[in-house]
């Protein structure tokens, strides 16, 4: 990849620990992230990747360290806070409203958007209306961008595992988020999905400006798609640096050739 320039540390992760009962999860882990980056967290399974991420948007509390997002230090933050705030995220396991449309779960993610009150949205008139409109006005805006007009109306239960993800990002990117994390977007796909999410990710960066931060096992996609890596495994840093410098850790050649972490 060709180098990018990049802005300001927008995410600061500084000696974070978590531990549920006397399992250690996360162990004095510190990475940064700037803007319009995409970054990537790897490792064997258990290394606590998820839980970072979980970390960082507020779903988990850390016992120390802080977490440092736009300039502003935190121990401790409600998910609702860190969506407010600019970050928006995917989950491993899709989370969608399988009885709902494509376009109904992706206006879902407009919700944080929405300025009118309970009274206006029950009526259904004037502002609130006007307002519901500029919503999915740019919902439409999303469901182009990421090539999904023809299952716009259908419910989401009824769709293949890679369309799900893409809708499940779809309702990220409605938030218009500043941060975006994605756990593991390609997880079940297969080549021609991950190609075509591959594609997507580096557009999402590329003209929405968007900094990415994401899991992902598949390696000869971390490697082409991401700036930097940081590699955890055992709940610490095993080693943070470019995909080429990554690559050549024997550190990490050893965690990956080694018994894979239950």
């Amino acid at each position: 990849m060709a180098e990018r320039n990049f802005g300001e540390v927008v995410l600061k992760v500084d000696n974070v620990s978590l531990s549920f009962g006397g399992v250690t999860a996360l162990e004095n882990v510190s990475f940064d992230t700037r803007e319009h980056e995409i970054r990537a967290i790897i490792g064997p399974n258990g290394a606590g990747k998820s839980s970072m991420l979980n970390v960082i948007n507020g779903f988990y509390h850390p016992q120390d360290g802080t977490i440092t997002f736009k300039g502003q230090a935190r121990k401790q933050m409600r998910t609702h806070d860190a969506a407010a705030q600019g970050i928006a995220r995917t989950f491993q396991n899709i989370a969608l409203f399988k009885g709902m449309t494509t376009l109904d779960n992706i206006m879902t993610g407009r919700n944080l958007k929405m300025r009118r009150n309970f009274l206006w949205q029950a009526l259904y008139w004037g502002p609130a209306q006007r307002e519901e409109m500029e919503h999915r006005e740019f919902v439409e805006h999303i469901i182009d961008f990421l090539e999904i007009q023809a299952i716009r109306k259908t419910p989401v239960g009824r769709l293949p595992y890679g369309l799900q993800k893409r809708v499940e990002l779809g309702r990220a990117l409605a938030a218009e988020p500043d941060l975006l994390l994605l756990d593991e977007p390609m997880a079940g796909m297969n080549t021609e999905e991950k190609e075509d999410m591959s594609r997507f990710i580096i557009d999402v960066n590329d003209d929405f400006g968007t900094t990415i931060v994401l899991i992902e096992h598949d390696m000869s996609v971390v490697m082409d798609l991401s700036d930097r890596v940081a590699v955890l495994d055992y709940g610490k840093l095993l080693a943070d640096g470019t995909p080429d410098e990554v690559r050549g850790n024997k550190a990490v050649i050893d965690a990956y050739l080694g018994a894979v972490h239950d």
